[in-house]
């Protein structure tokens, strides 16, 4: 509302959020809106979308900075003879097809119901072994979990545990933050038995590294909230 009185414009990162959450472009105001092909659409990194508000597509056509490739209104041209500006990443197009399909099929408000509810599983999970989330509840996200790591565990090994021992693929932190939390992904293709899989490693992990917990309390308490919430 602040912007939208302004000539700035509101610009988006929506990488993760869009597809596992909702983005009202033009309710919110967002003037730009960035996505990219590697998170909730499921497929490798390689294409990017960006959306334009009118008041955007405004400013683009003013222009007059030095561009090539990222010009705009190129696409904007090849766009309306169905082709790209440059060589298009066909593979993952196509890719991005089925991805989208699958997405229809199943209803995007099926979809985003889908991320809340294995979100809150994996978080009742962690919590239910003591371990603490890195963000307060209003910031929380339904693609990726943030967890402390405990005291006394070294936290550089906890993705390389899980991945090369137990078969689970997590991340771990970057920058300042490294070896200070791991994250948890659960957007895109993940589903509930993604999850419980996850957890499992998860607690066989811990008990590797020396934490003390109860044996199976993540896996009961996102149990619950599977049970209860999603609609199999």
């Amino acid at each position: 509302k602040i912007v939208s009185k302004t000539e700035a414009m509101l610009i988006v990162d929506g990488i993760t959020s869009v597809g596992c959450d909702e983005v009202k472009m033009d309710e919110w105001g967002i003037d730009v809106l960035i996505a990219g092909s590697q998170k909730s659409f499921m497929i490798p990194p390689g294409l990017s979308f960006i959306s334009l508000s009118e008041k955007a597509k405004k400013y683009m056509e003013k222009s007059n900075l030095p561009k090539f490739y990222f010009d705009l209104r190129e696409e904007e041209k090849a766009l309306k003879d169905k082709t790209t500006a440059w060589t298009p990443g066909i593979t993952l197009i196509m890719a991005l097809n089925k991805a989208i399909e699958l997405m229809k099929k199943e209803g995007l408000e099926n979809v985003i119901k889908r991320h809340t509810v294995i979100s809150k599983a994996v978080r009742e999970g962690v919590k239910a072994l003591g371990l603490k989330l890195f963000c307060k509840y209003r910031l929380f996200s339904k693609a990726v979990t943030a967890v402390e790591v405990p005291e006394g565990i070294d936290g550089t090994q906890i993705p390389k545990l899980m991945r090369n021992k137990y078969g689970a693929e997590i991340a771990g932190g970057q920058g300042s933050m490294k070896g200070k939390i791991f994250r948890l992904g659960h957007l895109g293709y993940v589903d509930k038995g993604d999850v419980v899989v996850m957890l499992q490693a998860l607690e066989f992990t811990l008990r590797e590294l020396g934490y003390k917990f109860e044996p199976g309390a993540s896996l009961a308490a996102a149990n619950k909230v599977l049970f209860e919430e999603y609609e199999f």
